[in-house]
């Protein structure tokens, strides 16, 4: 499996900040093997909870990181509607944008076919 997807920002942290870099990831994996819940869920609630926060840095991470588990953009994007009732639209709609960040440089980065389809 291919190393989890990271900012450059996150990476130039880790550098700079290696202890405290590692003691968060080490919080992060006890987190993350302290349950049930697979990688392609966690990620999706993650998502969630950045949508809330209203952080756009976490909602690009989480996005490429659920990519990387296995959700699909339809997935996604469900789980970013799912934030209308209780953080309304506003939050949402900047959402949607933030996720369209990630998702749009991926289809894009994809080898488009030529020809027909058969």
């Amino acid at each position: 499996m291919p190393p989890k997807p990271v900012s450059g920002a996150f990476e130039r942290f880790a550098k700079e900040f290696r202890t405290a870099h590692a003691a968060y990831e080490r919080l992060g994996e006890a987190c993350h093997t302290s349950g049930p819940l697979d990688g392609k869920t966690r990620e999706l609630i993650k998502l969630g909870m950045s949508i809330a926060a209203r952080s756009e840095g976490a909602v690009h991470s989480h996005v490429r990181k659920a990519l990387h588990a296995g959700a699909s953009q339809k997935e996604i994007k469900h789980a970013v509607l799912l934030a209308i009732p209780t953080l309304g639209l506003p939050t949402t709609v900047a959402a949607f944008t933030w996720v369209s960040d990630i998702l749009d440089s991926k289809s894009s980065s994809r080898p488009r076919r030529v020809g027909r389809a058969r």
